[in-house]
C-alpha cells in the first residue's frame, strides 16, 4: 500500500482459527472492523480502498484484519457465527494488547460486531464510529416470505455470478454496493470480490450476516458514538441507520449524499466524511493511548511504568525491590527497543501509551 507500510500478523480466534491481521500508520489505535469485501494483501492496490487506508492511518495507527474465511485469514472448515465474528476481532485486540481505542464498524455485520465488543468491553472504546449499521440483518427474526424469497434470490444470483464475467451475473454484487463508482473502481471492486474468498463461503459469510439480530445490544453502547449513512444505499437501507443512531443515547447522525454502499474517494460524499470523521476522532486522540509496548518483557514495562512518572534508577530500583544496577539495565533495554536516546524521550513514549499512572506505596 502507498504511505505508512503495513506489517501483517496473525492470531487465533476462540475456536482457533487463525486470523491475519494488519497494523499501519501511527498514533492512537483505531481498529476498523472493515467491509468483509477486501483482502490485507491487495487492499493497497485498490483504487476502492487505497483512499480509506491513507485516511484512517494519517494520524492513527490503524489496525484491520481479514474477515475468517476470507483473505489472509483461515478459509477452510471454519464455522460462520456471530459469535465467532465477535471473538475475532477480541483476538485481534488482545494479540496487540490494547487497552483503549477508537473503534469503527462499517456496514451491517461490522457495525454489529463493533457494537457488541464497546459494549462487551464498556471504558476501553474511547470512541465508535458506525457506517451502514442495522439493528437486524434481512433474515433475522422472523421476516414476510416476500423478504425471504428475495434474500435467497440475491444469494442465488451472487453464487452463480462470482466466478463469471458475464455482466448480468458478474457484477451484479458490485452494481448492489457501488453503482456510481468509476469504471475502474467497479472493476477493481469486481476483481477484489474473486480475491476475497470462495463462492462457497461468501455466500455462507454472508446468509450469516442476515440472520444477526443485535436490536438488543445497541442501546447498550455508552460510548461517544458517530454514526453515518447513505441516503440512498440500496444494500441497507437509510432508515435503519436512524434506527441505530436512535437508539444509542448522544449519539450523532450524519446523512451522506450517496448511493454507494462503500464509498469512493472521487464522490463529493467522500469530502464530508473524510471530515467528519477527522473531528470526530480528534476528539479522543489526547486520551487513547497507542499500541501496547509488545517487546518489552514484562519487568521492562514495569520499570517504563515509574520511570514515566519522572524518577530517577534509584527510585524505580527502590518501587520495584530490584537493585540499581538491574534497574540501569533495564533502562538500557528499553531505550534499545523503543529506539530513543534520551530520558525525557523514554517518558513522553510512556506517557502517550498510558503508563506512568503507577500508584506511590
Amino acid at each position: 500500500m502507498q504511505g505508512a507500510a503495513e506489517h501483517i500478523r496473525f492470531c487465533k480466534s476462540r475456536d482457533g482459527t487463525g486470523i491475519a491481521y494488519g497494523v499501519s500508520g501511527s498514533g492512537p489505535p483505531l481498529v476498523w472492523v472493515q467491509h468483509w469485501v477486501h483482502h490485507l494483501e491487495h487492499d493497497g492496490e485498490s483504487p476502492i480502498w487505497r483512499p480509506w487506508l491513507a485516511l484512517l492511518s494519517r494520524r492513527h495507527t490503524l489496525i484491520r484484519f481479514d474477515w475468517r474465511g476470507c483473505g489472509l485469514s483461515d478459509r477452510d472448515g471454519v464455522a460462520f457465527t456471530f459469535e465467532g465474528y465477535v471473538a475475532d476481532l477480541e483476538a485481534v485486540i488482545a494479540a496487540l494488547g490494547l487497552d483503549r481505542f477508537a473503534l469503527f464498524g462499517m456496514a451491517g455485520a461490522g457495525a454489529g460486531v463493533a457494537m457488541s465488543v464497546a459494549v462487551g468491553h464498556p471504558g476501553r472504546v474511547t470512541r465508535l464510529v458506525l457506517q451502514e449499521a442495522h439493528t437486524r440483518g434481512r433474515l433475522a427474526g422472523a421476516p414476510p416470505p416476500d423478504r425471504v424469497a428475495e434474500a435467497h434470490a440475491r444469494l442465488k444470483v451472487i453464487e452463480l455470478g462470482w466466478p463469471n464475467e458475464t455482466p448480468a451475473y458478474g457484477q451484479f454484487f458490485t452494481a448492489l454496493h457501488v453503482p456510481d463508482a468509476s469504471a475502474a473502481c467497479i472493476q477493481a471492486y469486481n476483481d477484489l470480490l474473486r480475491r476475497t474468498t470462495t463462492p462457497h463461503n461468501g455466500v455462507r459469510l454472508l446468509k450469516s450476516f442476515w440472520e444477526v439480530d443485535v436490536s438488543e445490544i445497541v442501546p447498550q453502547v455508552r460510548c461517544p458514538t458517530l454514526v453515518l449513512h447513505s441516503r440512498d444505499d440500496s444494500v441497507i437501507p437509510f432508515d435503519e441507520g436512524r434506527k441505530v443512531a436512535a437508539l444509542i443515547p448522544g449519539a450523532r447522525f450524519v446523512p451522506l449524499d450517496s448511493r454507494n454502499h462503500v464509498l469512493t474517494a472521487i464522490e463529493p460524499a467522500w469530502a464530508q466524511f473524510a471530515d467528519i470523521l477527522d473531528e470526530f476522532l480528534a476528539c479522543s486522540a489526547e486520551t487513547t493511548s497507542p499500541v501496547k509496548f509488545e517487546q518489552l518483557t514484562p519487568r521492562e514495562r514495569d520499570v517504563l511504568d515509574v520511570l514515566a512518572g519522572g524518577v530517577d534508577n534509584s527510585e524505580i530500583a527502590a518501587r520495584l525491590g530490584i537493585t540499581e544496577k538491574t534497574t540501569r539495565n533495564h533502562v538500557s533495554a528499553i531505550f534499545s527497543k523503543l529506539g530513543v536516546s534520551t530520558r525525557a524521550q523514554a517518558v513522553a513514549v510512556a506517557r502517550d501509551g498510558g503508563l506512568g499512572q503507577r500508584r506511590l506505596r
